[in-house]
Order: structure tokens, then C-alpha cells, then sequence
């Protein structure tokens, strides 16, 4: 399939064209890579992390506790 982009932004044309000078990229791949990432698709499956390790792993800190209550203080003397 074939398109014909036009407008594109000067900014954008030299953030390309940088890209794939230093890739060592055509600016056609480069373009299609970001218009791959840019709808929400990927070139290759995304890895996703498995958190059943460290969920439920939480310990009580009294002290990161007080910390996180001294912040829901408010000072009267800075808004009356």
C-alpha cells in the first residue's frame, strides 16, 4: 500500500529524517515505525510483567505511615 503524506510539520521532517540518519534507517522505515507506534500497534509483542511475586508483599511502616499523615496536614498560618 502506498500513501502520500502531506503538511508534515518541519519539526517532525527533521526528527524523522535525524532518526533515521542515525539508525541507518531509509526515512520511509522510520516513518512507518512511527506511524506503527503512533496507532497503538507494535512491531513485535510488547513483554508484560508478572507482579504475583511482590502483590500482597506489603509490610506495615509506621514510619512511612506518619510521613504520608504529615502530609494531609494543613498550615493554617499559609492558607488562613
Amino acid at each position: 500500500m502506498q500513501y502520500t503524506i502531506r503538511n508534515v510539520p518541519e519539526y517532525l521532517d527533521a526528527a524523522l529524517r535525524s532518526s533515521a540518519e542515525e539508525q541507518g534507517k531509509s526515512l520511509n522505515e522510520v516513518a512507518i515505525a512511527a506511524l506503527t507506534r503512533g496507532a497503538g500497534l507494535s512491531e513485535a509483542p510488547r513483554k508484560h510483567r508478572e507482579l504475583g511475586d511482590i502483590a500482597g508483599s506489603w509490610r506495615k511502616d509506621p514510619a512511612f505511615d506518619s510521613a504520608i499523615a504529615a502530609q494531609d496536614t494543613v498550615d493554617e498560618s499559609i492558607w488562613p
